[in-house]
């Protein structure tokens, strides 16, 4: 299995870990533009792991979607010329792998943008805020540097629909352009706004109930 780890495997450089790895990553990469698979899971597969839980929660599809990206990268060794970091060549890997991802959950679409609950529970037959929905005034000058907070947003983020949570990742995680959004997403604009609509609408009304009303 490519993603078992070595057991005889220590980190010796310095006495922080992460310290340790970044200096073994910066020293492979710096020796040749050619690549290590044996040092790929002791280097990357973390890194790797921690970028793809960002963007699909399940734990065990993220270590998938790694190990996905291991085989490919073994089968494409011949194509990597250099151009990019031999970690940098892995996430453009990894990134191809979630948008594949993604695309798979097409099927999802339709009831995404025509689930009317998910505009309902906000607005009235008319189009107006509910009284009880309106949004509040939110102080937001500590909110980016409160760990608290950003843990209950993470929480908000990855419990929004599957569809809204790849287009809100993609436009304000990995901050894409719309057009590249729709492009890679197989969406038409008009899809896209009422997903990232819906989705910002839901993360406020999780925020409001976590964070701000707790």
């Amino acid at each position: 299995m490519i993603m078992a780890r070595n057991a005889g495997a220590k980190l010796t450089i310095g006495h922080d870990p992460l310290c340790a790895l970044d200096s073994r990553i910066a020293f492979f990469e710096e020796m040749s533009t050619s690549l290590s698979p044996e040092h790929w899971v002791d280097l990357y597969a973390d890194l790797l792991i921690a970028y793809a839980q960002k963007r699909v929660p399940e734990r065990d599809v993220a270590r998938d979607l790694v190990q996905d990206t291991f085989i490919t990268a073994m089968r494409t060794k011949e194509s990597f010329r250099g151009e990019v970091s031999e970690k940098n060549w892995l996430f453009l890997i990894l990134k191809s792998r979630i948008l594949d991802h993604y695309k798979k959950k097409t099927e999802l679409l339709a009831s995404a943008l025509t689930d009317e609950d998910d505009d309902n529970s906000f607005f009235n037959e008319k189009g107006h805020w509910l009284k009880d929905r309106l949004p509040q005034d939110w102080s937001t000058d500590k909110m980016v540097r409160n760990t608290e907070f950003l843990e209950v947003f993470e929480r908000c983020r990855q419990a929004l629909k599957e569809v809204q949570r790849a287009v809100f990742t993609m436009k304000y995680v990995d901050e894409e352009e719309t057009q590249t959004i729709c492009k890679e997403l197989n969406i038409i604009s008009s899809n896209y706004w009422v997903l990232a609509h819906r989705a910002k609408l839901s993360l406020r009304q999780c925020l409001e109930k976590n964070w701000f009303n707790a």
